[in-house]
């Protein structure tokens, strides 16, 4: 199914708003494919330029660089996967079956054509499993959560925790499990693609073993006993 996804993006993550224009539109989505095809560390503007048939200049009056356009587009994904949560647990009641949901949309197993507003979704979840943690393991990650760059990636994990609450009212650890539960489905989907020594499905590759393993881990946690003094 083909959907449209109107993301409000903070100000500060760019010096004009690429969506404002046809060719900031064409740089954010060339950009996901550059990333994809890549990766954050050989990628430059001058690469997308070429890409694009445009001056390397003119990408420079949209974002400061590409680190700018690469946490742009990870807020971009949080904010999506946000809706997408919200969106398709609207009708269910029980706080598991949208914690089955959420697993499906974390490792992106069920969605045949993800695609919004012409963004190339799979690729840029990619992104996410391969790139995401370098938007914030900076020097100025501080000055960067003081302008709420990481915004997105925070409510997505305040939803996820009150999902998890809803199912386990006591649970001490929400925000940890949310938070960790995000990170743990996106590494080990790259170790999975990169390093399968690491894991117990990446030889040969096996997303169903994946996702049986990240349901595992959320739901003995939330079952468990908690002792907390």
């Amino acid at each position: 199914m083909e959907y449209s996804v109107h993301v409000r993006m903070n100000e500060r993550l760019f010096l004009r708003d690429p969506e404002g224009s046809d060719l900031g539109r064409r740089i954010v989505r060339q950009g996901i494919l550059l990333f994809d095809e890549v990766g954050f560390e050989e990628a430059t503007f001058r690469k997308l330029a070429d890409r694009m048939g445009t001056k390397e200049a003119s990408i420079y009056r949209y974002f400061e660089n590409k680190h700018r356009l690469l946490v742009y587009l990870i807020a971009w994904y949080w904010q999506w996967l946000d809706f997408q949560l919200v969106f398709q647990t609207n009708n269910l009641n029980d706080p598991a079956d949208k914690l089955e949901k959420l697993l499906n949309l974390l490792l992106l197993t069920d969605i045949d054509q993800p695609l919004s507003d012409d963004i190339d979704v799979r690729a840029l979840h990619n992104i996410v499993v391969r790139e995401a943690s370098k938007a914030y393991l900076t020097r100025h990650v501080t000055e960067d959560n003081r302008q709420q760059l990481f915004k997105p990636y925070k409510d997505l994990c305040t939803r996820i925790a009150d999902i998890i609450l809803a199912y386990r009212p006591d649970y001490p650890y929400a925000r940890s499990r949310a938070s960790s539960l995000i990170e743990t489905a996106h590494y080990q989907t790259f170790f999975m693609d990169n390093l399968p020594s690491l894991t117990d499905f990446g030889n040969p590759k096996d997303e169903k073993k994946l996702f049986d393993f990240v349901r595992h881990l959320l739901f003995s946690s939330l079952e468990s006993p908690v002792f907390v003094e």
